[in-house]
């Protein structure tokens, strides 16, 4: 005799936020993300995506390359076992703006109780400018580091309103869809919200960028964060997009997934505060701040790529590993500076779960990355590089990193 059986579905290891904002030239070549979360999904019964698409593209995965049809326009829906559900279009919404982003954190919290998710980790999708913020809006303003991560601390406090009995879940992670995320101010910023993880890359990115993929990576090691990092960081720089007659190229020339630990964030920023503090006190004396410029003007700044112009501001942000350990073994610096450098050279590692870089990336005409294993730090070598964007409202000192840490000392000897 046939009995009833109810079916229930699987419980989702992840859920999986994918904010895109297409309000500009990357609309068409970053929709791809959507349909490699498509693919995922529907051989990862474990992740279920939460999107949030602003594009003026067709409906989901219905999409020709560059082809532009009708008004920019916002859609929400989710992704699972290989299915779009939950589709609503609208009027498009304002990505740039922290209200926006922090409803979408709250939403992608509500599905990841309702699916049962044990992790939620939201990616970032858009252009990107390091501790000047990301996000860019058509007229090609940002959205701040700390709106950012404002956002999401709002987002965290709505849906424990609305769900008090599941107050307790948090982002997880973040994937910085976008260039020159992979910064200590960044880094800084989303730990204070919570967030464990940030997988990001120092350097610009290639569109589509960061495959969407990293997803089924997250859902196969949620107990072993080494592993996870490592399968994520592998996935990233495996990945070939095809350029035609050009062959493949790489979404990154580096990228890392950093550890946000508040137990290990404390230790590097309170060695960073205290370098800082001790090369402005010293700086004149014995040559040092003459040492010091010299040191940061040998470690060659982010944006690395024939094209790259010398006003580009990112040139001021340089690999934090690698400017501390220049400064630990320069012989001509009295011990207690190079002890200093080398403690926070040593805590800022520690901060690195998983990290690949190139040594010769050619889509950037074989620029070398080799030093760039691990987060960057702001380190203006001109007054101009400061704040270069200041008087447009974008500025890359006005976060509590670079305050906590003393880092006007450190721009004070550079600058």
């Amino acid at each position: 005799m046939l009995q009833n059986v109810t079916i229930t579905p699987a419980r989702r290891s992840l859920e999986f936020g994918i904010y895109r904002d297409g309000d500009n030239n990357l609309d068409a070549i970053q929709e791809s993300t959507l349909s490699q979360a498509l693919q995922t999904s529907a051989r990862d019964s474990r992740i279920e995506f939460t999107v949030e698409d602003t594009t003026a593209l067709r409906q989901p995965f219905d999409r020709a390359a560059g082809d532009k049809v009708g008004r920019l326009h916002t859609d929400e829906y989710t992704i699972s076992d290989g299915d779009v559900g939950s589709l609503r279009s609208q009027k498009a919404a304002d990505m740039s703006d922290e209200a926006n982003l922090a409803r979408f954190v709250a939403r992608t919290l509500d599905n990841a109780q309702a699916s049962g998710a044990k992790q939620t980790w939201i990616d970032l999708v858009d252009h990107g400018g390091g501790d000047g913020g990301g996000l860019e809006t058509g007229d090609g303003s940002v959205m701040s580091m700390p709106d950012i991560a404002k956002a999401i601390s709002d987002g965290l406090a709505m849906h424990a309103a609305a769900h008090p009995d599941d107050a307790r879940r948090s982002i997880d992670g973040v994937v910085a869809n976008q260039c020159l995320m992979d910064t200590m101010g960044f880094a800084d910023a989303l730990s204070r919200t919570g967030v464990r993880y940030l997988a990001a890359s120092p350097e610009t990115m290639l569109g589509p960028g960061v495959p969407s993929g990293v997803a089924h990576a997250i859902a196969s090691h949620e107990n072993d964060p080494k592993a996870m990092a490592t399968n994520v960081v592998n996935d990233v720089m495996r990945t070939k997009y095809d350029a035609g007659d050009f062959g493949g190229f790489g979404p990154a020339a580096a990228f890392d997934v950093l550890d946000l630990d508040p137990a290990k964030m404390r230790p590097a920023e309170s060695s960073i505060k205290r370098l800082n503090d001790d090369v402005g006190a010293e700086a004149g004396a014995n040559g040092v701040r003459g040492i010091v410029r010299e040191d940061a003007n040998a470690i060659q700044g982010m944006v690395r790529f024939p094209g790259a112009s010398k006003d580009m501001p990112w040139r001021a942000d340089r690999p934090a590993i690698a400017f501390y350990d220049t400064l630990a073994g320069d012989g001509r610096l009295d011990a207690r500076l190079r002890n200093d450098a080398g403690a926070a050279a040593h805590a800022v590692a520690d901060l690195v779960l998983a990290h690949r870089e190139s040594d010769e990336f050619a889509p950037f005409g074989g620029a070398d990355y080799s030093d760039a294993a691990g987060p960057t730090i702001h380190l203006p070598t001109t007054r101009y590089q400061i704040d270069p964007w200041a008087s447009a409202g974008v500025v890359e000192t006005k976060n509590a990193f670079y305050k906590d840490v003393d880092k006007a000392s450190m721009t004070g000897v550079l600058a």
